[in-house]
């Protein structure tokens, strides 16, 4: 393969930054030529929210999904856990949900899917930044959506393609990564605070068993309206999640500690 070859099937990221009041014509269906072209060789994080949609959908716990279809990899510039898309081990390396008529999980996509051929940046924690996200295209050799007529801004893509609800749910999520990059590179996580991560963030039943049958209720002053919520709903428990890594990670204060209980466990350790 040539020099130009491999340029020919790169993705292009439009460098230029899009607000949510930003233009664009697009349209992907069956009709178009490239269809589920997009659904091969590609890199998919997934979030929080995706595992609970993905998993409920295929009635699997989040372990049994997260074994069956997910890699781990260390987010890049972050030292924090997180899972992909793991692919067919085929010629095209499929997406395992994509058939040649679409996919098999649409309702339930991840968020990246939902968002493409947009792109959204958040630096919030950034330095300088004005504290909002900001978007970009992903224009791929091979997608013809782009040649459809069909006008949207982004806020109208957002909304149609469900990401408002899905980036609303991962917010917590997402502002954790963000506030972990904006760290010096050398300031590592340890083992152990990477476990909490990645089954606070991904593996709700694992997570829920910590909650309830640990001594975490001792530590954390907890009110009964959030139990009753944590008990049974994944989408709660996961937020509740996001709001204890704060308190653990970034001493935010998010959790309300019961300060006799903590000063009995320093003294025992």
């Amino acid at each position: 393969m040539t020099t130009d070859d491999k340029d020919d099937k790169m993705a292009r990221i439009d460098p230029v930054r899009y607000s949510l009041d930003s233009k664009f014509k697009f349209k992907c269906h069956k009709g178009v030529k490239c269809f589920t072209k997009c659904c091969r060789d590609i890199n998919i994080i997934l979030t929080p929210y995706d595992i609970i949609r993905l998993k409920k959908c295929l009635s699997l716990s989040s372990e049994d999904f997260l074994t069956i279809y997910t890699e781990p990899q260390l987010l890049e510039k972050t030292d924090l856990p997180v899972v992909t898309l793991k692919l067919l081990d085929d010629e095209l390396k499929s997406c395992p949900f994509v058939r040649d008529d679409g996919c098999l999980v649409y309702s339930d996509r991840p968020t990246a899917c939902r968002y493409y051929p947009v792109g959204v940046a958040a630096l919030s924690h950034k330095e300088g930044s004005d504290g909002k996200d900001f978007y970009f295209f992903v224009n791929e050799p091979h997608c013809l959506g782009f040649e459809e007529d069909k006008r949207w801004t982004i806020a109208e893509w957002r909304k149609d393609q469900g990401v408002d609800i899905h980036d609303g749910i991962n917010a917590g999520w997402t502002d954790l990564i963000v506030k972990k990059r904006s760290f010096p590179q050398n300031i590592m996580l340890t083992e152990k605070s990477k476990k909490m991560f990645f089954t606070a963030s991904y593996d709700a039943e694992k997570f829920r068993q910590f909650i309830f049958e640990s001594s975490f209720l001792t530590l954390y002053i907890i009110d009964d309206k959030t139990l009753e919520k944590i008990r049974s709903d994944d989408v709660a428990l996961i937020e509740f999640g996001f709001r204890w890594l704060n308190s653990v990670l970034f001493k935010d204060g998010a959790l309300k500690i019961n300060e006799e209980a903590a000063a009995q466990r320093i003294k025992k350790e």
